[in-house]
């Protein structure tokens, strides 16, 4: 199947998905995780109305901005961003969905202001306790997005997360459960329930992310196929 049609099967999965959770299959954004694909497939997707792309690497974000690759759609960075790199990806993106840490989010902030802009951001949610895993403890985002919302130059959308690898069908949900209960409770006690992004899914779970509350999902394989694409 090319690039259009995989979207056009996510997104009719999508909105099963939505519909059977009583929500609307339109309140959900598709972020297509374009890693190791070349600009021609940023492009294919975007001309197949995909909402987003999401990167994980700077260097290769880098590479295809210089190729125009992203023209057309919002650009979100959905990897580990590294405390030397955030240069490289501040003002430059919509959306950096994987802020986890407090040096981090001052870091982001800092760089920010001295570009005179506002960089939204989600809060990256280490669920599984992970040890290999970037992000927030459940007990610490709280504090994250109370200290977030202190800062001038950034500005917090909602929250990110990417669940340890499942056992069993459907062995995300009591994360993303889990994530989302989180996230309405932040939103409401913090921020008059203006946070409007939930970002959790990827291709093996976006479903059940949708199921679970999710408004935005990031799914690679299933729209680009097998990744073949290296720098």
């Amino acid at each position: 199947m090319s690039i259009r049609e995989n979207i056009q099967q996510v997104r009719e999965n999508i909105a099963a998905a939505a519909l059977s959770a009583g929500r609307r299959p339109e309140d959900i954004t598709l972020v297509g995780a374009s890693k190791m694909n070349d600009a021609a497939a940023c492009r294919e997707a975007i001309a197949a109305g995909i909402d987003a792309l999401g990167e994980n690497r700077v260097q290769e974000m880098t590479q295809k901005l210089a190729e125009n690759a992203y023209d057309g759609a919002p650009l979100h960075f959905i990897g580990h961003l590294q405390r030397n790199k955030v240069k490289q990806v501040v003002g430059k993106v919509a959306l950096i969905e994987s802020v986890g840490s407090y040096e981090l989010l001052e870091d982001i902030d800092r760089q920010a202001e001295k570009l005179g802009i506002v960089q939204p951001i989600l809060l990256e949610v280490n669920v599984g306790g992970e040890e290999a895993k970037s992000g927030f403890a459940v007990s610490e985002v709280r504090a994250a997005a109370e200290r977030a919302k202190s800062l001038s130059h950034v500005v917090l959308r909602g929250l990110m997360t990417i669940p340890p690898v499942a056992e069993g069908e459907h062995g995300s949900v009591p994360y993303f459960e889990k994530v989302h209960a989180l996230y309405v409770d932040i939103n409401a006690s913090l921020y008059d329930n203006k946070l409007d992004i939930l970002s959790m899914g990827m291709s093996g779970d976006y479903e059940d992310a949708v199921r679970c509350g999710a408004t935005m999902v990031r799914v690679g394989t299933a729209i680009f196929g097998a990744r073949h694409y290296t720098l």
